[in-house]
């Protein structure tokens, strides 16, 4: 009597059936890499195979701010690579002024060193922000784009609340992980952040940037938000997919609207009762929206 695998093999050489590749690894157990690029070293990790997909980190976030479940889903049909943002982890802070554009040359740069050849690219809320300014001063670098919970750099956003802006950056550089998940989460979706906050924390040696990375981003954002950075007034060319939560307190979801005006042709997506962090609240159906829409 033949075995399981012998029976297997058989099927495979009389039927012409290919086995089902293996699923990637999750990213929380992928080694932190470091490029040497043309600004600097750029600390990543990467998952997955397939038509690369650049992450870009919002405010006061290192790479391990990303849901694993996110990355995990997005890695099945893509190679996903996650990085952090200037000065934070391993990665160099240039000289000169932070600025979103001068960090969308950074991830120019690694996307260079990777040789990764036109990769699609999705950034969230100040990520949201550099991917825009990347797409315009690397339209090659970019494929398809998609953009959650950012704002337009055209100075038409909408800019945040007094108490919306300096509450999320108070809870930011204090660490105070309750006052952050009650600014990007809504009330009601607290079972969702506990699980948030749970799965991130599976990523070993779990990094945080520092009151400098954060004031300097902080900085860099405002002036995106009131159309300082030419990058930002919207010549954006490459198709485009936009997701928003309903409830988001940082990000009016005006500003998706607009920036959805603004990049013709665009896909605009707005999650109900969902917040700031509305692809971290309902991972899976995001993801497969965005594979989706990559193809």
């Amino acid at each position: 009597m033949l075995g399981v695998a012998s029976c297997l093999a058989l099927a495979i050489a009389v039927c012409g059936l290919q086995p089902s590749s293996a699923a990637p690894p999750s990213i929380t157990t992928v080694p932190v890499q470091v490029a040497q690029t043309s600004m600097g070293t750029v600390s990543y990790r990467s998952v997955g195979s397939g038509q690369p997909l650049v992450m870009i980190m919002g405010f006061s976030g290192s790479q391990d701010a990303w849901s694993p479940t996110l990355v995990n889903a997005l890695a099945v049909r893509h190679q996903v690579i996650i990085f952090d943002n200037s000065g934070i982890g391993q990665t160099t802070t240039p000289p000169g002024t932070p600025t979103i554009s001068a960090m969308a040359d950074q991830t120019a740069a690694l996307i260079s060193t990777l040789h990764l050849r036109h990769p699609d690219v999705l950034g969230w809320s100040l990520g949201g922000m550099i991917a825009q300014a990347l797409a315009e001063l690397h339209p090659a670098d970019v494929r398809r784009l998609v953009l959650c919970a950012t704002v337009p750099g055209n100075g038409k956003a909408l800019v945040p609340s007094a108490s919306a802006s300096m509450g999320l950056y108070d809870a930011a550089t204090s660490g105070n992980v309750s006052a952050l998940m009650s600014w990007i989460f809504p009330q009601n979706q607290k079972a969702a952040a506990t699980a948030y906050i749970n799965a991130i924390l599976g990523y070993p040696n779990f990094f945080l940037p520092s009151a400098a990375v954060d004031a300097a981003q902080y900085k860099a954002a405002d002036g995106w938000i009131v159309g300082t950075e030419p990058e930002g007034h919207v010549r954006i060319k490459v198709p485009t997919l936009i997701g928003v939560g309903a409830d988001d307190m940082v990000f009016n979801p005006v500003n998706s609207k607009r920036l959805a005006q603004a990049i013709k042709g665009s896909k605009l997506v707005i999650y109900p009762d969902a917040g700031h962090a509305f692809m971290m609240q309902d991972a899976k159906a995001w993801a497969a929206k965005v594979n989706a829409f990559l193809g």
